[in-house]
């Protein structure tokens, strides 16, 4: 059995993957290194991890977007 690429689980997974690397870049932009958070006070830590997944969401909204419209100029083929 074959798993196609517009599976909703697949397409979670690959989000899911694409969420982490924008939090990462965030943190990184922000001179922070993802794997040592831990060491941050824990208020500061939150805080980051907060922005990081707001700058997250709306580069993924971003995606979507631009998906959809080359979806809609191309069309289903």
């Amino acid at each position: 059995m074959t798993t196609e690429p517009t599976d909703p689980g697949i397409m979670q997974d690959r989000h899911a993957l694409l969420e982490r690397s924008f939090i990462d870049e965030y943190i990184r932009s922000h001179g922070h290194n993802p794997a040592a958070l831990h060491v941050l006070p824990a208020d500061e830590a939150h805080a980051l991890l907060k922005a990081a997944a707001i700058h997250a969401a709306i580069r993924l909204s971003e995606v979507e977007s631009r998906a959809h419209y080359v979806h809609e100029i191309h069309g289903d083929r």
